[in-house]
């Protein structure tokens, strides 16, 4: 009870029955004292990771704290690496950040107004209906080309061009088909609307924000960036970009990526046909040890974990060469950052297993 209203209830019961015993009141309760944050050791994952041999580094933070730097056969923090299919996720955020700028209608914006010469009246009134978002959640409706179809298109003399020309294998925002040829079409959308490169506009409103440079990447026979494959980062980069979405697109005081876009991003979207997996703006999404995780994700091992409710933000790296075996190296990733790391967090913070839902 608070101390001026348990004065006012005894001045309204009169005199006490023996005047000459001091006045007895309520304590007030002690405030508790602040949740000490629980230390979690990754000795296990480091030592696991030491025995890949394919595995290149290893990093970890939480709560903002790298906690884990490790480096494997011959990596070096300072070295950029080839983080493959990561690239998308990086697209997606520029794509965000062009959004809020203006450069984009929204993600609702068809592409035909993009590409008239190939989109043009007389296109197919189908990939006409084709939206940003459609790209972003890999819906297109076009052929992939990914898989056996990387090659030939990969050697085409217009890539772009050779995306577009593709047949429709399902209406557009219909069916996730993966295929990189989506992305690209957004670095070529970005390239145009920036006035400028993919390369230049993720440096001057990504990179240069985070305080870091990228290096440049290869680009199609127009010269444009490629748009989901091929990226060069450090793991150091990878862990600023995990970092980023975890504190929901902000970094060094102030907003890079749209708040509302790193929300949108994480939203179920889709689901892979191949893995199950549910998709968002570029960003993979399971529940590993019973928590809702988020990940880029890249050819032969190239990831980056982003974990909100444990605070947490992985990061690995592989061969980028990894042939026969990529597939064991891939899981035995999950099952070290899902048993070696995000359990012993969530078992000590106790959190709960989230469900998992399409929008």
């Amino acid at each position: 009870m608070p101390l001026a209203i348990g004065l006012l209830a005894f001045l309204s019961l009169g005199p006490a029955e023996d005047p000459s015993q001091p006045l007895s009141l309520p304590v007030p309760p002690v405030p508790a004292a602040p949740a000490v944050p629980v230390t979690v050791g990754f000795d296990a994952a480091v030592k696991a990771a030491g025995e890949l041999p394919r595995l290149r580094s290893l990093l970890v933070s939480r709560r903002g704290e790298l906690v884990v730097e490790k480096y494997y056969n011959g990596a070096r923090a300072d070295r950029p690496l080839n983080v493959k299919s990561v690239s998308k996720t990086v697209l997606s955020a520029l794509v965000g950040i062009a959004i809020e700028r203006g450069l984009i209608e929204g993600i609702h914006a068809p592409v035909a107004p993009f590409f008239p010469t190939v989109l043009g009246e007389g296109a197919d009134p189908r990939k006409r209906e084709i939206t940003i978002e459609d790209l972003l959640t890999m819906r297109s409706g076009l052929q992939s080309t990914s898989s056996r179809n990387y090659g030939a298109w990969v050697h085409s003399s217009n890539w772009v061009r050779h995306v577009l020309t593709r047949p429709v294998d399902s209406p557009p925002g219909v069916q996730m088909t993966y295929s990189t040829g989506n992305t690209h079409l957004l670095s070529a959308i970005l390239t145009k609307v920036s006035k400028s490169s993919t390369w230049e506009f993720a440096q001057a409103e990504l990179a240069k924000p985070l305080d870091t440079t990228l290096a440049r990447w290869p680009q199609d026979p127009q010269g444009i960036y490629f748009g989901g494959n091929d990226m060069v980062m450090t793991p150091r980069q990878m862990l600023a970009f995990g970092e980023l979405y975890l504190n929901r697109g902000r970094a060094n005081g102030r907003q890079i990526v749209p708040e509302s876009w790193v929300d949108a991003s994480l939203v179920p979207r889709t689901q892979s046909r191949r893995s199950h997996r549910l998709y968002g703006y570029g960003w993979w999404i399971r529940d590993l040890a019973g928590v809702r995780t988020y990940y880029a994700w890249g050819y032969g091992g190239q990831f980056i974990f982003v974990v909100p409710e444990a605070e947490l933000v992985v990061v690995t790296n592989s061969s980028d060469s990894p042939g026969e075996g990529r597939h064991d190296h891939r899981d035995t990733i999950y099952d070290l950052v899902e048993d070696l790391i995000i359990e012993p967090v969530a078992l000590a913070e106790g959190i709960r297993r989230q469900p998992e839902n399409v929008d």
